[in-house]
């Protein structure tokens, strides 16, 4: 059985709205792309039958900043899942310059699976895993 992540990968281009008062992208704004990219995965690649009655809800954010990010900056966001436990997995995010490849941030967050209408944990089956597997 194949166990390589499958690693989704997304492009944006900075705008105004994504910068602070230095003029360069938020914090908060990475924060904010890298649980984006992390539900846009899932909504892809998990059939219906899978996403039916479940939700993935943070538990935890660690992100390294290590470089600017200006308007205009073409930027490329590259997600994995990386060890699941029984009812987590730890998310990989790069987040780079397109231009130059320059990593500019990297993530890993904790996500827990939850059930939509109770919201108490559930176990990730074997099936979900391989949702994220090439």
């Amino acid at each position: 059985m194949e166990t390589n992540p499958e690693i989704y990968e997304k492009k944006l281009v900075v705008e105004d709205k994504h910068l602070d008062k230095q003029r360069h992208v938020n914090n908060v704004q990475y924060v904010q792309w890298v649980q984006e990219v992390a539900e846009e995965h899932w909504e892809t690649r998990a059939s219906e039958e899978q996403k039916a009655g479940v939700v993935w809800v943070v538990v935890r954010h660690e992100i390294d900043y290590k470089k600017e990010a200006f308007l205009n900056d073409e930027l490329i966001l590259q997600t994995y899942v990386g060890e699941t436990t029984h009812v987590t997995s730890i998310r990989h995010v790069v987040i780079k310059n397109a231009e130059n490849d320059q990593l500019l941030a990297q993530a890993k967050t904790t996500w827990c699976l939850l059930n939509s209408t109770t919201k108490k944990p559930v176990k990730i089956s074997d099936e979900l895993k391989q949702v994220f597997l090439q």
